[in-house]
């Protein structure tokens, strides 16, 4: 584990996917919650449960697949960390950029909480672009 803790979920969840896990445990922090209620929003997850009776609060996570057994397809194709410790990247609002012709997200830290690339574009907000999804 290391210090960005945004780069070790997007780890854990591109590993559940190589080997099709149903479910994704992460340590609970704000950013990690924010990230995952908008990636529950839309509709890259199926769940999530918070868990903080033992000393380490987690997020349970329920991966969404689409097909059954073998053959079954994630939801998530990619995740790709953008701003990092070393080098933040923030941009206007009418600088947010098209993640895949607007078929996948950018999360976006802003002023008024973490949201997609389309929400902070049509609240005309910027912030901190943490991460691409598709």
């Amino acid at each position: 584990m290391s210090n960005d803790k945004i780069s070790d979920m997007l780890v854990q969840f591109r590993n559940a996917i190589a080997v099709q896990h149903r479910l994704v445990i992460i340590p609970k922090t704000s950013m990690t919650l924010a990230i995952t209620k908008v990636l529950k929003e839309e509709g890259y997850i199926l769940s999530y449960e918070e868990f903080d009776n033992n000393k380490i609060p987690i997020i349970t996570i329920g991966l969404n697949y689409l097909g059954e057994g073998q053959k079954r397809k994630s939801f998530i194709t990619t995740l790709k960390r953008i701003s990092k410790p070393g080098l933040r990247v923030y941009t206007k609002a009418n600088d947010l950029p098209h993640v895949l012709g607007n078929f996948g997200i950018a999360i976006v830290s802003t002023s008024k909480g973490v949201m997609t690339n389309i929400q902070a574009k049509n609240m005309g907000i910027g912030g901190e672009i943490l991460c691409y999804v598709w």
